[in-house]
């Protein structure tokens, strides 16, 4: 067997398989928009931990610049003295 009978038997062999695949329906179930469906809820989930990610970043946030702001006071007072 040459090299060009080599590659047309491979192609063929492709063909074949990617035609039998369309007919069976082998392969992912895709919505509407193009997405599957395990993607779209794994994207919902994930935008909703960030959003949570996000929430408690600003509550961190809000918490240390309170303790810096109250230390300050605090080093103040002692100086005050």
């Amino acid at each position: 067997m040459n090299q060009f009978e080599m590659i047309v038997l491979i192609v063929a062999i492709v063909m074949l398989a990617s035609v039998a695949k369309a007919r069976l329906g082998v392969g992912r179930r895709r919505h509407r928009d193009g997405e599957a469906p395990e993607a779209n809820e794994e994207n919902h989930r994930l935008k909703a931990e960030v959003r949570a990610l996000h929430e408690r970043i600003a509550v961190l946030e809000r918490i240390t610049v309170e303790k810096e702001n109250s230390l300050e006071r605090e080093i103040e007072k002692l100086r005050d003295r």
